[in-house]
């Protein structure tokens, strides 16, 4: 159990996270008050990886949402097995010649038909982190099925009853504000902007995740990032980009980033052509 934001800043670096004050604040209320953490940010910013930290940190099992358009309670929290209720039902009928039908139909809507889907998982296995990621990706609806898991850690199954968490899992959302969440759910939540790092912290991310990397080229993709990043680009790189990108240097056996070296490889950092083009115009200023 970690007693400050500072412990717990010193627990994510030991797994490779290098959180800064506000982040690691946010996170320690989120455990110390047991409340789910809302982040939002740019993609890239370490959002998804905050709570993949968090659960390596901490040793308790990770559970993942991923969000997208469309997504329902089938997908999110549970379904039956219909296909093995079905042969439960006919092993039923074939042994009895006087099926008493309530308690055929009682027997279908248990434990060993159901099947748990991640919200449901997080609740029969807390404790745990559940990571909802791309909470913006949802609509309306799934927004408001949410509340109640939110709300009391417990989930109502119409034909089983209730499932409640003996100890609330730590939950962290995601949102890269494709779309404005409703406040009935940030109402719910701590919330924690994230931006991208700093020109030091980034590099110290560099050399963390990657050992083998120079002081040098270190700083120059740091520095190149950033610069990115204040183009009107289709898509900024973050910082899973910065690491690719000083990767396949360091593949390439750089130890320095060039404009040569750096045009060849803007494939790691960048992924519209776009916004590629508009970069190998401006390579020498960015590098300067």
């Amino acid at each position: 159990m970690v007693n400050s934001p500072e412990e717990l800043a010193k627990t994510l670096e030991r797994v490779g996270y290098l959180a800064d004050e506000g982040v690691a604040t946010a996170a320690f209320l989120a455990l110390r008050m047991r409340r789910p953490l809302f982040c939002e940010g740019e993609p890239g910013t370490g959002k998804t990886s905050l709570a993949v930290s968090l659960a390596e940190s901490l040793e308790l099992p990770l559970i993942r949402l991923q969000c997208h358009e469309g997504i329902d309670a089938a997908q999110a929290l549970y379904e039956w097995d219909f296909p093995r209720q079905l042969l439960h039902l006919r092993a039923l009928e074939a042994g009895s010649e006087n099926l008493d039908v309530d308690a055929a139909e009682q027997s279908l809507y248990t434990e060993r038909f159901l099947l748990a889907r991640p919200l449901l998982r997080a609740l029969k296995a807390s404790p745990c982190v559940l990571l909802v990621d791309e909470i913006d990706r949802a609509d309306d609806e799934f927004e408001a099925f949410l509340l109640q898991l939110l709300d009391e850690n417990a989930v109502s199954i119409p034909e089983f009853g209730e499932v409640r968490a003996e100890q609330p899992p730590l939950v962290i959302l995601t949102s890269n504000r494709t779309r404005e969440v409703h406040d009935a759910l940030k109402r719910r939540c701590l919330y924690h902007w994230l931006e991208h790092p700093d020109l030091a912290r980034e590099v110290a991310i560099l050399r963390r995740r990657l050992p083998g990397i120079g002081d040098r080229l270190a700083t120059q993709v740091a520095g190149a990032v950033r610069r990115l990043r204040e183009l009107e680009l289709l898509k900024p790189p973050g910082v899973a980009e910065s690491l690719d990108w000083a990767q396949a240097l360091i593949a390439l056996d750089r130890d320095e980033l060039d404009a040569e070296t750096a045009a060849r490889t803007l494939g790691a950092v960048l992924k519209y052509s776009e916004d590629m083009d508009r970069v190998r115009a401006k390579l020498d200023a960015l590098l300067s």
